[in-house]
């Protein structure tokens, strides 16, 4: 005979099984020309899959930017290093089999696509030359077509999308700029100056700054005529769940500085380790990983209380990109290693601020994107 207690153990180790839950997500390795598909089970992690991507044999054509359709069924990765322009490839989930591909501008990076229109916006960083304006790319990933470019600032980076699907966000690393396009429009609404944002914060603050400690950051004015870099060199931006804030990584000065959308000007900064780089932030809004890619480290933030909770030392020197779960328990770092060091992705509780698993990629793991989650 049976007894309840007996039951009530059953029922619960039953539950408990059922509630195990299986992560999945993707990381381009830049120096690889590959693109692994990585599983996690709440515990280990392992490499699924590794798709080669690509065309040309003989070259290394840079995967550099991942991005999930919204309904799961393709992934998309920017080839940086195309002749004379880079591409982007779209393959499907279920199979990952090549589907299509568009041309772009020079050396595409982050991508992302809305939810309110379908439109695929990647911004071409473009590396070569002179610091000049460069553009975003806006495909209609169906027919795989680039349908125009929107030039910006130099160097453009951080491709997002706001929660409504209603605004494109990017940063323009070294003309210092943020810029806000109108999604169903396709044009540029509003643009900031970061540089300029910032020393307006400060001069109207009532509170005594140290602007020595601060480097003086607005004695270097932004000009695309005299070609003077931005002080700031913003490499992310990320948008807040509210919808009414934006995050961006001030890789140039040690911070993250945050903006009112309403006010169109710096609120907030937050002081931080070196070289930030990337940002995430988890769906309920409270933490803000970054990547401190400099320090090769990554920290968690409490956004309510505006301080660092934890910086975590990466598994190897060069940390990159972030993907968040949906659950807001993990964070996947992408971590690029040195030389002929294999690329890694680091596991990350967020509940217990420690690094529970490293999983080895392809060298320079850069672009990383979260797919789903079964149970």
């Amino acid at each position: 005979m049976i007894r309840k207690s007996q039951l009530l153990c059953l029922f619960l180790c039953v539950s408990f099984i059922g509630f195990s839950q299986t992560y999945f997500l993707y990381v381009a390795s830049e120096s690889e020309d590959e693109v692994a598909l990585i599983k996690f089970d709440g515990s280990q992690g392992f490499v699924d899959e590794v798709i080669t991507v690509g065309y040309q044999a003989t070259e290394i054509e840079g995967p550099h930017g991942l991005a999930i359709d919204p309904s799961g069924d393709f992934w998309y990765v920017t080839m940086a290093h195309g002749n004379p322009f880079g591409r982007v490839y779209k393959y499907a989930t279920a199979s990952n089999k090549l589907i299509a591909f568009a041309e772009l501008g020079i050396f595409p990076a982050s991508m992302q696509i809305s939810p309110a229109n379908g439109m695929l916006f990647c911004v071409n960083f473009n590396l070569h030359g002179k610091m000049e304006p460069s553009t975003v790319s806006v495909v209609d990933p169906f027919a795989m077509e680039e349908l125009m470019q929107i030039q910006t600032g130099a160097m453009p980076h951080g491709s997002r999308i706001s929660p409504d699907g209603l605004n494109h966000f990017s940063v323009a690393m070294m003309s210092g700029e943020l810029f806000e396009i109108d999604v169903m429009n396709m044009e540029i609404s509003r643009k900031l100056n970061l540089d300029r944002s910032l020393n307006s914060m400060y001069k109207e603050s009532s509170d005594a700054v140290d602007h020595a400690a601060m480097g003086h950051v607005m004695s270097h004015e932004t000009s695309h005529q005299d070609n003077h870099h931005s002080a700031i060199k913003p490499t992310w931006v990320s948008p807040h769940p509210d919808g009414q804030r934006v995050f961006v990584a001030a890789n140039g000065k040690d911070m993250i500085l945050e903006i009112d959308l309403l006010k169109w000007e710096i609120t907030h900064t937050f002081s931080t380790g070196k070289g930030p780089y990337n940002i995430e932030i988890t769906a309920d809004g409270k933490t803000m990983i970054v990547s401190y890619k400099t320090e090769g480290t990554t920290a968690i933030w409490d956004l309510d209380q505006g301080r660092e909770l934890a910086v975590i030392k990466n598994s190897r020197e060069i940390t990159h990109g972030i993907s968040v779960s949906p659950d807001h328990k993990y964070a996947f770092v992408s971590v690029e290693g040195k030389g002929n060091q294999r690329g890694a992705v680091d596991i990350i509780s967020l509940e217990k601020y420690k690094l529970i698993d490293v999983v080895e990629v392809g060298k320079q793991a850069g672009g990383i994107a979260f797919w789903k989650v079964e149970e």
